[in-house]
């Protein structure tokens, strides 16, 4: 795992080296184990590597060995061994033992259709001299980055756009419509950025540059149109499901650094444990987060784990006051705002993990989205069964049922349950049903917009640009498909393998791999009948028969917990002081109305009334973090011109 960047003189200027250097040392701690320079006439790689296989003779940039093919890679293709051994037989010779050459000789072999046979991670680049293109590609399901924009007729591309900010005609400004759809999904849709006029590689795509021309397509779509009911058992389901994410743990235990494993106490990250246990046979290293209180700690399950798996296991341990100090390096690191400090206990996992030695983990990641996991699947579940009978006195209570630990929520009536959780027949009719309640919520924050941003965004409205970009056949699929589909190419790439994911990880040089988003895992969910991943309201269904005696009782039979951690009052203490200094300069009437984004009044009482000691709600606890992120965010990179 490492970073990249590139530059590529469009009017055939050429390459700067000392640019480059200066790119490449902004994402130094993605790969802090060595780095590298290429250039040739307008063409420029940089490349900061994490060493994790070959690591004595994975040197990048790389080419072959008549240099008319170059790369800069970034990510793990854990189907090298056997995609090398096909290309030997058809001639190729290697001259390392890397996936990195692997990748060269597999275009060499079939082009920019060579990417429908990697399984892995990846952002690389490939400059092909013959041709004089450069050739983009990102993974399917979007768990390592890439960003790209246009300077001064020269293209540049990177790991983290804080390296295309290097250049000193990258000048960065915020993008209102973006915070328009984080405001809205938590997360924007691709290619756009926080950033005007800085882009992102979607997931699944690729992007070739040469003869004048940009060319974006995509290779792989998330698609649910062979989905039915199984013509065998679900026991025979879930035994190809194991045999799947054994497969799937095992190519991903492939390093030549050991490997270790994040450990949450649910039922994804310990089923992963697990398997990874049953393949190296040996003691399994874990980690884990633990909170002061117990409606975020789950080390009483985590502890379960351990003791079933007989794993060496690590745990730090994550006070509010630990949220406050690292927050900004969260942001410097996140790039973008977000809406919960669910990311920074993942940061400091992250340090936790290389304080002990270890540059690689397998996660759970990814389970809920594939397989059925989620508590907004059960909602929406629940919400149709409630709409067939809107009168009905008890069907709303379920709704009650489902979030136990949303008190506010207890004390609500069925009118409001009615009108919160959108039951109209003209919302049954939306295609965006399962989701509306959860972003009708967070599109409440932008009433903390100051009245020059509510103007320039007008009567905007990011539904429809997401609307625009769904698949031809999506109208077709099961609404619990359509559901699935929604969190698995939105909210899981834009927030969860990016902000709490690569973003967390890579701040201390951590590769993060997840088993649950093998192609293969993800595709054969993806035909499997809803009934297989929601049975009734039982989440996860098949993979909990697949688990068996995978993992504790306790672990396989509780309920979900979503991963959460302290929010808005992680920033003050009891006595209504700011924990950290930063926190009341980011959020002072001056700097809000400098800045311009939101309505300082409305701050100043939300801040006022977190400083009392108020219980936030959701949607003020949100708020409060979406605000502070977002000053953060102009303070790293907009008010300073870089990070």
């Amino acid at each position: 795992m490492c970073g990249i960047c590139g530059t590529l003189g469009l009017d055939g200027q050429p390459a700067e080296p000392d640019l480059l250097r200066s790119m490449i040392a902004q994402l130094r701690h993605r790969g802090p184990d060595d780095a590298g320079v290429y250039t040739n006439q307008a063409l420029g790689f940089g490349h900061a590597r994490l060493a994790i296989i070959d690591t004595t003779g994975g040197h990048q940039p790389m080419s072959t060995q008549d240099g008319s093919l170059w790369i800069t890679f970034n990510g793990e293709i854990f189907n090298y061994i056997e995609l090398r051994k096909e290309l030997q037989a058809r001639g190729h010779r290697f001259a390392t033992a890397s996936d990195t050459e692997v990748i060269l000789h597999a275009y060499r072999e079939d082009g920019e259709a060579c990417v429908h046979r990697l399984n892995g991670e990846w952002a690389f680049a490939i400059w092909d001299a013959g041709r004089r293109t450069l050739f983009l590609s990102r993974d399917r399901m979007g768990i390592r980055p890439l960003f790209y924009t246009t300077a001064e007729r020269v293209f540049l591309f990177a790991s983290e756009i804080k390296a295309l900010l290097a250049h000193p005609a990258v000048h960065p400004r915020l993008d209102l419509r973006a915070l328009d759809q984080i405001f809205t999904f938590w997360c924007t849709l691709p290619p756009r950025t926080a950033f005007e006029g800085i882009r992102e590689l979607p997931p699944g795509h690729s992007m070739t540059i040469g003869a004048g021309k940009c060319t974006l397509r995509p290779y792989w779509q998330l698609d649910y149109s062979g989905s039915t009911h199984p013509p065998r058992s679900e026991q025979s389901c879930a035994e190809e499901l194991r045999d799947l994410l054994l497969d799937a743990t095992r190519i991903r235990l492939r390093a030549d650094v050991p490997v270790g494993a994040y450990l949450s106490g649910g039922l994804d990250s310990s089923v992963i444990s697990a398997l990874a246990k049953e393949c190296v046979g040996t003691r399994l290293k874990t980690f884990s987060v633990t909170f002061d209180r117990a409606e975020f700690d789950e080390s009483p399950h985590q502890q379960d784990t351990v003791d079933w798996l007989h794993t060496d296991h690590h745990s730090v341990h994550c006070t509010q006051a630990d949220i406050a100090r690292e927050f900004p390096a969260v942001i410097q690191h996140t790039e973008q705002p977000i809406l919960r400090t669910a990311p920074a206990p993942l940061f400091l996992l992250s340090r936790l993990v290389r304080e002990q030695g270890y540059k690689v983990v397998l996660t759970g990641e990814g389970a809920d989205e594939v397989l059925g996991g989620y508590d907004i699947f059960k909602e929406a579940k629940i919400r149709r069964f409630w709409a067939a009978q809107p009168g009905s006195r008890w069907r709303p209570l379920l709704l009650k049922r489902l979030y136990p630990y949303l008190a506010s929520l207890q004390q609500q009536s069925p009118a409001y349950l009615r009108a919160f959780f959108r039951v109209r027949p003209e919302d049954l009719a939306s295609p965006f049903f399962s989701h509306l309640p959860r972003w009708q919520m967070t599109a409440g924050l932008k009433l903390f917009f100051s009245a020059e941003v509510k103007a320039e965004l007008g009567a905007s409205d990011p539904l429809p640009q997401l609307s625009a970009s769904l698949p031809a056949a999506y109208a077709t699929w099961h609404p619990f498909e359509q559901a699935q589909y929604l969190e698995t190419t939105g909210l899981l790439p834009g927030y969860i393998l990016s902000s709490q994911g690569d973003r967390m990880a890579m701040a201390h040089a951590v590769e993060a791999r997840p088993p649950f988003l093998d192609h293969r895992v993800v595709e054969f969910a993806a035909r499997l009948s809803p009934r297989l991943k929601m049975k009734v309201l039982d989440e996860k269904h098949l993979l909990k028969l697949c688990a068996g005696t995978l993992v504790a009782p306790s672990v396989r039979e509780r309920p979900k917990q979503p991963y959460r951690a302290p929010e808005a009052a992680s920033f003050f203490t009891a006595e209504g002081r700011s924990r950290q200094g930063y926190v009341e300069e980011m959020l002072s009437p001056a700097r809000i109305r400098s800045d311009g984004l939101f309505d300082a009044g409305a701050v100043a009482k939300l801040t006022e009334k977190a400083k009392r000691g108020h219980a936030l709600g959701g949607r003020d606890n949100m708020a409060l973090v979406g605000i502070l992120s977002t000053q953060l965010l102009m303070h790293h990179f907009i008010r300073k011109g870089h990070g």
